[in-house]
């Protein structure tokens, strides 16, 4: 279960976990449906990109991995205690062959499907998420809300489906081909912005099945090695992280989502969202980066 230390804050508070709450019953009620994460993300009034990334900074597993289990947590259950055939249980819960099914089953059970028809052992069962808001004191988080003017970056741009998390797996290929390959070096020759250092930018397309990721530095001229894009004028909620990489950063997302969004008055404002690092100290245990987050105030 997921469990969230929120301070009470009226019924913007209330509305934050009534919409992720609103998803996850809905995954439930359509679990032997086929589901994708626009449908979802509806539910929670957030884009797909949003929701995905928010589900899995909480629960640390991606949507997609959280829909499998809990298919292969019900045909277990149903595996064990009728006498359907294993094929028709395959395809009831979205599995197009045996083998398919007998290959994911296995992994997350480690027993076969007909083990289990011989066999009532040891099954890994994933229960349905539940949010449950505990009122007390959240954690405290450095951070400020500034506003700030549109600003150009630039940088390399890459396409990412959201199908099969895929974007989930693939930034961090990017990061290490830039540092390995001397882009970092060459984009940080250009940072001469008021924003210090390379930048992670997200961009969620307006389909909302796909997003642009970019590594890019504000850059006040024009380029000839890179691309471009303007981020727009916005409210910035911007949260000093310091400790060991990537583990504090990630921490951080978490404390964001789980604690500041619940309790703060503000949502997510659907734009380009951004991860600071610092020209100097990347490879240290301990340093210091930041999340800039564009915001709205809640009505």
């Amino acid at each position: 279960m997921m469990r969230y230390t929120i301070k009470p804050k009226g019924e913007e508070t209330m509305s934050w976990v009534t919409d992720i709450q609103k998803a996850l019953d809905f995954i439930e009620a359509n679990l032997l449906k086929k589901l994708n994460n626009e449908e979802v993300a509806k539910q929670a009034n957030t884009s797909p990109f949003h929701f995905q990334r928010t589900f899995a900074i909480l629960t640390d597993m991606t949507l997609g991995e959280y829909i499998r289990r809990r298919r292969l947590t019900g045909a277990a259950i149903e595996l064990g205690n009728n006498d359907e055939k294993i094929i028709d249980i395959a395809l009831k819960y979205g599995y197009e062959t045996p083998e398919a099914f007998t290959k994911a089953f296995k992994k997350q059970h480690h027993i076969s499907p007909s083990e289990v028809k011989k066999y009532r052992g040891k099954l890994k069962l994933y229960q349905p998420l539940k949010i449950h808001v505990t009122l007390e004191g959240a954690e405290p988080m450095n951070h400020t809300i500034i506003s700030k003017d549109s600003f150009q970056v630039v940088g390399i741009r890459k396409n990412y489906s959201l199908e099969n998390d895929a974007n989930l797996t693939e930034i961090p290929k990017l990061w290490n081909q830039v540092n390995q390959d001397g882009t970092c070096d060459r984009l940080l020759s250009l940072n001469n912005g008021s924003i210090k250092g390379v930048l992670g930018v997200c961009v969620d397309h307006i389909n909302h099945r796909e997003i642009d990721y970019w590594i890019a530095v504000n850059h006040n001229g024009h380029s000839t090695s890179f691309e471009t894009i303007t981020i727009p004028a916005s409210t910035w909620a911007v949260f000093q992280v310091q400790g060991e990489m990537p583990k504090a950063i990630q921490h951080t997302w978490k404390q964001i989502f789980s604690e500041w969004f619940p309790t703060s008055g503000y949502r997510h404002a659907g734009t380009a969202e951004l991860e600071v690092y610092p020209e100097d100290g990347s490879n240290r245990s301990y340093f210091y980066s930041e999340i800039w987050i564009p915001v709205i105030k809640e009505l």
